[in-house]
């Protein structure tokens, strides 16, 4: 009987520190919008409309790019586009988001370059527009403006 009663006990302590645990773990922080849309002319590949969807975690924050409009002047390889998406602060100066994340690709294929991946302060306000994405594609650098503000605005990290 005193094994039962232990084992019970120590099941009702674990559960609670599991329980406190949880309790006292950092959320997942949130960006709002989760995702805009821009107008952006590229060097190569044309110019259209594409989407931009965050996600945040803590300080960290993930941006992906595609595009129906925007296509793939030939084929890529999964993983091979070293992109550089630069956001204006509201505040003044920029925020980058850099990786070589992006699905295989055939000629003619909407692009998406992403997840990339930043750093981000709670309360900062990212804009597209007056940024840039800049990817190298075979050693050859391309780059992509937005032609005005993304809609339905900037995103704002928690």
């Amino acid at each position: 009987m005193r094994r039962i009663r232990l084992g019970v006990g120590a099941a009702f302590a674990a559960g609670t520190l599991a329980v406190t645990g949880l309790a006292l773990a950092p959320s997942a922080a949130a960006v709002t919008p989760q995702s805009a849309t821009i107008n952006a002319t590229c060097a190569i590949g044309g110019s259209g409309a594409a989407t931009l969807t965050a996600t945040q975690d803590g300080t960290t924050a993930t941006v992906t790019l595609s595009s129906t409009e925007i296509t793939a002047p030939i084929a890529f390889a999964e993983d091979s586009i070293q992109s550089t998406l630069t956001f204006v602060k509201a505040g003044g100066g920029t925020t980058s988001f850099t990786g070589t994340e992006n699905p295989a690709l055939a000629a003619g294929d909407g692009m998406v370059v992403g997840p990339l991946t930043g750093t981000v302060a709670p309360g900062d306000s990212l804009e597209a527009y007056g940024g840039s994405l800049q990817m190298v594609v075979f050693g050859f650098p391309v780059s992509c403006t937005a032609n005005g503000p993304q809609s339905p605005g900037p995103f704002v990290f928690d």
